[in-house]
């Protein structure tokens, strides 16, 4: 037996656990983490191979540069890097390095936690566990703990109160809430990879492979080509127990898995198939769903729909809510049901604290949600996001010797909300606090500023047979004209609208400004309009083009921080048909989705814009926002200027231990970890050169070849200077140089 000392202890190494664990290492904080698998990741491993998201959506859906930031986007971004085309097996590696690089942090793999000790009726002593593979047993003891095991081992144990399955319509006003006969809890998943070989490969199905291919109602959906988590609608269990029937569904999904080869390779329905063979079958399923734990709040449909402000939130979310039939791939019902919200929600801190264990925190799937609320809280990219700001208060409560439910009673809230953002949380409407950043009292200047009166039309053309914009950020009480260039095949009509949202921090374009109807002669031609109405506030805005197929959009090669192009499109991956059409009566907005293209794609419109957008000056620097939101909150120099700078003078002599920059990684793009692939391994937006000087010329930074969002530099010994100057080079010749942020303390 060992038994070890520890100040924090995760239990549970998926997204959750390892963000947690990190966050809180990173901050001094003695940290053990404990997974009960050979890797970590959970469903995001190499043992079941579930691509990452959240926010982002796939693109899908309305919220513009929302991926989640801190830890986990350095996960997606260096696992961009070494593995932009999604193999499960190296996010293994990128997510063990980085545990392992934590001096702060034990690891103990293939360890079960069994059963905790308690102090008293609600503190958690110590922890048990087992490792099977060097039969040794674990007594771990701290002040805190965090479950992020999924199936909430610790918690259950220590006798916290929780839920499972779905609650009623009354209980929470929930109009989404499902009844009986659609089910009550998701099932678990498995999936399986293929490939093709040099010569003919058979196949003799096991005795326990589904025979009847159409008790899967879904058949003809399957492809033979399909792969990994493509098949996530290979789900079963959620008329059971989700916890103890685990290896019956388990079983079941063997008996799928090995039905379905069975069907593209022998019923001769398939072309093609005859070098192909299984590569990979997962050997445990994924979980979506089992307890949930009571904590000092209960998210709720309202809250993600409605998007609730709160004073403690800690984090957001974006994702659908998303719910499945409980007979899953047996089911004659569509296999998911999601509803989007119009923009991104926030995410309390008190569902992260057991109402019932004064020690514990709950982090991943278990945290204190509804079962219609969790549809959307339950996505990896999500639960990563939150569980850094329990890592981040684990260490708070280890500073001031507290529990975790005293962060709200002491106002230690506001101080657990800067420290995340300092590390890149971009809480919703809530920037870094002014005086936890030097900048403030500085004054910043630059060569250049990009002043974005012409995006030039140096691309191809875009046809309108989908609806497409420009999104752009508007300065408040701006009326602007535009000049674009098109084509068309006949003499035809165009129309344009200027579009907005309700909400000035959302981007569903549901308020239409102002329309205007051209006239096109065929051929190429420029036409001119000017909009006599604009945005009240400085917020995003729409230049709209309906749908013409006789009509073609010139593009342009150039890209910006902040600055995109979206269509009317769809998505049927995240249920997107071009525009959400809910049911009455179900709590849910009719809306439609205007989404970007991914890259290589997703061109801007070539355009004139008259005044110009004066949106990406330095004094954006220090506002306290690293992406994004509302307006750019970027500064970007001039490509004209082939040797941009930024100034950072204060009047007097300051003594400065760290420099952090806050890059452009490209908020918008999803960075699924798994099978998907991705067209480049540096985003084209991020700073990869540049110098960091004192005003004297003394060089303090040298950074080449970047590709992370956030650097951080610290100085072994304080350097006294009156300022610096961040000497960049530009991405590309079609990408102006950009920094969001700069901190300096």
């Amino acid at each position: 037996m060992i038994q070890l000392q520890s100040e924090f202890v995760v239990v549970g190494g998926g997204t959750a656990g390892v963000c947690a664990a990190i966050t809180a290492a990173r901050k001094g904080t003695k940290t053990v983490l404990i997974q009960d698998r050979p890797v970590l990741g959970g469903n995001a491993s190499s043992e079941v191979r579930l691509w990452i998201l959240g926010a982002t959506s796939h693109m899908g859906n309305n919220n513009r540069w929302s991926r989640e930031g801190g830890v986990m986007d350095e996960i997606l971004i260096e696992n961009l890097h070494r593995n932009k085309e999604g193999n499960a097996v190296i996010f293994d590696t990128v997510l063990l390095e980085k545990v392992l690089n934590e001096k702060n942090i034990t690891l103990l793999l293939n360890t079960n936690v069994y059963d905790i000790l308690k102090e008293n009726n609600t503190k958690i002593e110590s922890v048990r566990a087992f490792n099977s593979q060097n039969s040794t047993e674990y007594i771990i003891s701290a002040p805190l703990f965090c479950d992020a095991s999924g199936d909430g081992i610790v918690a259950f144990k220590a006798g916290a109160s929780f839920r499972m399955g779905a609650e009623s319509k009354e209980e929470f006003g929930e109009l989404f809430a499902p009844d009986k006969s659609y089910g009550e809890l998701l099932g678990h998943s498995m999936y399986f990879y293929s490939k093709n070989t040099d010569k003919p490969v058979k196949f003799i199905a096991p005795d326990f492979a589904l025979k009847d291919i159409k008790k899967i109602p879904r058949y003809k959906a399957i492809g033979k080509d399909d792969k990994g988590c493509r098949f996530w609608w290979f789900e079963y269990g959620g008329e059971g127990d989700t916890i103890h029937d685990t290896e019956e569904i388990k079983y079941e999904l063997w008996k799928v898995i090995y039905g379905v080869w069975d069907y593209i390779k022998n019923s001769g329905e398939f072309e093609d198939v005859d070098n192909m063979t299984l590569e990979w079958v997962g050997t445990i399923p994924g979980k979506r769903e089992s307890r949930r734990f009571n904590g000092l709040y209960m998210m709720k449909q309202q809250d993600v729909l409605g998007q609730t402000v709160f004073d403690d939130a800690i984090a957001h979310g974006g994702w659908a809510i998303d719910l499945h039939p409980a007979e899953g791939v047996y089911s004659k019902l569509s296999a998911c049901t999601q509803w989007h919200s119009k923009g991104v929600y926030q995410i309390p801190y008190r569902s992260f604290v057991s109402k019932d264990i004064d020690n514990l925190f709950l982090a991943g799937r278990i945290i204190s949600a509804t079962h219609v609320a969790f549809g959307s809280t339950r996505v990896m990219a999500t639960t990563g996001l939150c569980a850094q700001a329990v890592g981040m208060a684990a260490t708070i409560c280890i500073k001031n010797n507290i529990n975790p439910a005293e962060i709200l009673e002491n106002g230690l809230i506001k101080t657990l909300q800067n420290e995340l953002n300092i590390v890149g949380q971009s809480i919703p409407n809530i920037p870094i606090q002014v005086d936890s950043n030097l900048v403030n009292e500085a004054t910043v200047t630059s060569s250049s500023n990009l002043s974005l009166n012409k995006i030039p039309f140096d691309g191809g053309w875009t046809n309108l047979a989908t609806s497409a914009a420009q999104l752009l950020p508007f300065k408040g009480n701006e009326n602007y004209t535009f000049k674009v260039f098109v084509k068309a095949d006949e003499d035809t009509q165009i129309e344009v609208q200027l579009r907005t949202s309700k909400k000035s921090k959302n981007y569903t374009p549901e308020v239409i400004l102002e329309n205007q109807i051209i006239n096109l002669k065929k051929g190429e031609q420029e036409i001119e309009f000017k909009f006599s109405s604009s945005v009240t506030e400085n917020q995003y805005a729409f230049v709209t083009f309906m749908s013409n197929e006789k009509a073609y959009l010139k593009n342009s090669n150039q890209r910006y921080s902040g600055v995109l192009s979206v269509f009317n499109g769809v998505n049927k991956a995240v249920s997107n048909n071009g525009k959400q059409t809910p049911p009455s009566g179900i709590g849910v907005d009719t809306f439609e989705f205007w989404i970007p293209q991914r890259r290589p794609e997703g061109y801007n419109i070539a355009m004139e814009i008259s005044p110009s957008i004066e949106a990406f000056r330095s004094t954006n620097i220090g506002n306290g926002y690293v992406r994004p939101w509302g307006s750019v909150n970027a500064w970007s120099a001039s490509l004209e200027d082939k040797k941009p700078s930024l100034k950072i003078e204060w009047k007097t002599e300051k003594e400065l231990s760290e420099i952090k920059l806050f890059l452009d990684s490209d908020y918008d793009h999803p960075l699924e970890s798994t099978l998907m692939g991705h067209p480049e391994e540096v985003v084209p937006f991020c700073l990869r050169n540049y110098t960091i000087t004192d005003l004297n010329g003394t060089v303090l930074v040298t950074k080449e070849g970047n590709y992370q969002t956030i650097n951080t530099w610290r100085f072994d010994s304080k350097i006294k200077t009156k300022g610096i100057i961040i000497n960049v080079e530009h991405p590309s010749e079609n990408v102006p140089a950009s920094i969001f942020e700069v901190i300096c303390s």
